[in-house]
């Protein structure tokens, strides 16, 4: 699990991480994210949402971790949605996600 939350802090200062609802809305809006994450404690409307976004623009999400968790390995307050927009750290973080 450590491996993953690395990848997404490497991600963030690559500057290929959308994180924050208003800037994932966007970046699949845009057709710039690759993968969503969205918090497993996010609230249910949160998770329809973007899973309705998701399935409309064939954007692949997937539930990980919790919303406290996920902000605190990019170094900021809680974070209920992250875009990864670029496919080679999608992949990486899929499979090291399908690892543990």
């Amino acid at each position: 699990m450590n491996k993953v939350f690395s990848t997404l802090g490497l991600c963030m200062k690559a500057g290929l991480l959308a994180s924050g609802e208003f800037m994932v809305e966007k970046s699949i809006k845009d057709e710039t994210a690759k993968l969503v994450i969205v918090a497993g404690d996010a609230s249910d409307n949160t998770k329809k949402k973007f899973r309705n976004m998701c399935e409309f623009r064939n954007v692949e999400m997937i539930e990980f971790s919790d919303k406290y968790t996920l902000g605190k390995a990019l170094g900021k307050e809680v974070r209920a949605t992250l875009g990864i927009l670029d496919i080679n750290f999608a992949k990486n973080i899929k499979s090291k996600i399908g690892e543990k």
